[in-house]
């Protein structure tokens, strides 16, 4: 078979499989060009979901009429000259193969003009034939034009969706846009009519976006995250956990400002979230990840909706140690945090902030409690004492014994407020400044509990037990790489290992707490996430889901009666315990009806 050059229609055709998949494809392509010429304003008009129209104006820097040729031939491009520009990529496009590829595929209109130039010029294309560029009236900033994809490719056509689908991918992929550029006004037509506008007046601390993309839920149940460090920044929101989806529906990731899906981020957030979200459930998110443009790789997927980072495992460390210190401050009976700052850098003083420091995170330094047994709730001091002490017992007991009050301990209702009575021995039921306060007593106790048996387990550091009897295992050559370049990992896990043939390993030791359990099956677990993502938490893992164990069976149980104090004394180790939102599994341990809630019920003020 002779070798032969592809004619350049043909091969931008090729490009266009790769680049242009749908309507929103090519959406994406033509606003992020707008942005990276300095736009302000885009104006999308579609018809018939954009399969018969999208047009695209912007008021950016515009192009000159003699570059317009230029602006759709493959390669092209204003943003990188040089292999140094191309490893420290920070434009949302820069291959240059957008247009062409569009072009290619469409009959195609471009219309610019510069903002020092006396009018426009005009390029019109047909399935990849070029016209004449002509003189045009328009405003400063660049209109694309694209008629009738695939027009010229049947075959592609063909799998299109109905104009609905079409249209809804557009929005979903404008609504993660919207979510990044805040400073930027978005109008949207389709078939003629307004169909969205997102204004350009906020910035990446407002809600505004938020609250116009996700919806008021995911605003009241947003925690502030703004964490910097090992050369890199994390900030945007989280969800709290008790607001959780059934898909991955709310989770957006922008590296550098382009969103992406990564796998190894996507694994350090479920593992943040993994002591406190229910089996099956999805947490939400929007978050920026900022880091040295040389440190990822941005040309690894035709449509740039994947990144490579250079040290992917401190990347995977950094992103679950920043969420996993903002969710150990979702206590119970803390005020949610506004998802938002009054000025760039500053937060509210309660709102919890990720990382080496926290802002307060609206759990109380001190824990009110009652200061005898017998007291009527209505006379207990509204006052805070001093955070139970550890105890040293490996379960704890249910409920520490009453502290006495300082006389002049600062006054208030606590978050959870005092303790009215118990419902069917499952309940507590208490009243706070804001209304009426639930308890599940055994899914709270049981986190209690188990934040204070991993506490006391930290401390003690990991112990290991050596094998009577030294273990072979037969593992996978990867596998036996994997143990060998992670010795001193595994070590640090409690697995000593040593490679005793290509396909082999000998496992010496291994952590005393798991000594009983499937300990071979766990290693190579350990070995898979290694190789997979660098780093593993699967020790850390099967050590708390044994605590956890420990922590229900340690727990007090249903239709035990408690006396007030008892109740009490539960609410404030509540208040004070990481995490203490959700039990063990994910659940919710309390909630609340706000007194302006219990109005409605029976229209009261009406």
């Amino acid at each position: 078979m002779t070798i032969r050059q592809l004619p350049d229609t043909l091969i931008n055709q090729i490009a266009a499989g790769e680049v242009v998949e749908r309507p929103a494809s090519v959406v994406k392509e033509l606003v992020e060009n707008a942005l990276d010429a300095g736009a302000k304003r885009i104006d999308i008009d579609l018809e018939d979901g954009g399969i018969r129209l999208i047009r695209i104006r912007d008021d950016g820097g515009g192009i000159a009429p003699e570059e317009l040729p230029l602006a759709v031939s493959r390669h092209a491009t204003s943003k990188i000259a040089s292999i140094d520009d191309l490893e420290a990529v920070a434009t949302l496009g820069f291959r240059g193969e957008a247009l062409p590829s569009v072009a290619s595929v469409s009959r195609f209109r471009l219309v610019s003009r510069r903002p020092d130039a006396d009018h426009g010029a005009e390029l019109r294309i047909e399935g990849g034939r070029h016209g004449e560029v002509v003189p045009q009236a328009h405003p400063p900033g660049t209109t694309v034009e694209v008629r009738d994809l695939f027009f010229n490719v049947p075959a592609r056509r063909k799998f299109l969706r109905a104009e609905r689908t079409e249209l809804g991918h557009i929005e979903d992929w404008l609504r993660t846009l919207a979510l990044a550029r805040p400073d930027v006004e978005i109008r949207v037509s389709h078939n003629g009519k307004p169909s969205r506008r997102w204004k350009g007046e906020g910035n990446l601390l407002s809600e505004v976006r938020l609250h116009e993309a996700l919806g008021e839920e995911f605003v009241r149940n947003a925690l502030r995250v703004d964490h910097a460090g090992a050369g890199m920044r994390l900030h945007g929101w989280i969800a709290q956990p008790a607001y959780n989806r059934a898909s991955a529906d709310q989770q957006y990731l922008y590296v550098n400002g382009r969103s992406v899906r990564d796998r190894n981020v996507a694994h350090a957030v479920r593992q943040a979230y993994s002591d406190v979200l229910f089996h099956g459930r999805h947490p939400a998110y929007v978050l920026f990840l900022e880091l040295d443009p040389r440190g990822v790789d941005v040309n690894v997927h035709p449509a740039k909706h994947e990144v490579r980072f250079r040290e992917s495992r401190l990347v995977h460390d950094f992103v679950y140690r920043t969420l996993h210190a903002a969710l150990a401050d979702t206590r119970a009976g803390a005020a949610p945090a506004p998802a938002y700052a009054a000025t760039p850098g500053a937060l509210p003083a309660h709102a919890p902030v990720a990382g080496g420091g926290h802002a307060a995170s609206g759990a109380p330094a001190f824990a009110p409690q009652q200061q005898a047994i017998g007291l009527r709730v209505a006379d207990a001091p509204a006052a805070y004492a001093a955070l139970y002490a550890p105890r040293e017992e490996a379960v704890p007991a249910p409920f520490a014994p009453a502290v006495a009050m300082p006389e002049d301990a600062p006054g208030g209702m606590p978050p959870l407020g005092f303790a009215l009575a118990q419902l069917h021995g499952i309940y507590i039921l208490a009243e706070n400044a804001d209304g009426l306060i639930v308890v599940d007593m055994h899914a709270a106790h049981e986190r209690i509990g188990y934040e204070k048996l991993k506490a006391a387990h930290d401390g003690e550091g990991l112990r290991t037990q050596p094998l009577l009897v030294p273990s072979s295992l037969a593992v996978s050559e990867r596998e036996a790489d994997v143990a060998e370049r992670e010795a001193e990992t595994l070590a640090q896990l409690g697995f000593e290992v040593q490679r005793s043939g290509p396909q082999s390993l000998l496992l010496r030791s291994v952590p005393a707490l798991l000594a009983h359990g499937d300990v071979e099956a766990l290693l190579r677990d350990v070995l898979a996430d290694l190789r997979e993502h660098g780093s593993t938490r699967r020790v850390a893992e099967t050590r708390d889901a044994l605590l956890a164990t420990m922590a229900c069976h340690g727990a007090v149980r249903a239709n035990r009666r408690l006396t007030i104090p008892e109740m009490n004394a539960l609410l404030r180790q509540m208040e004070a315990t990481e995490r203490s939102g959700q039990c063990n599994h994910g659940r919710p341990t309390w909630t609340r009806f706000s007194l302006a809630e219990m109005d409605k019920w029976f229209l009261r003020g009406r």
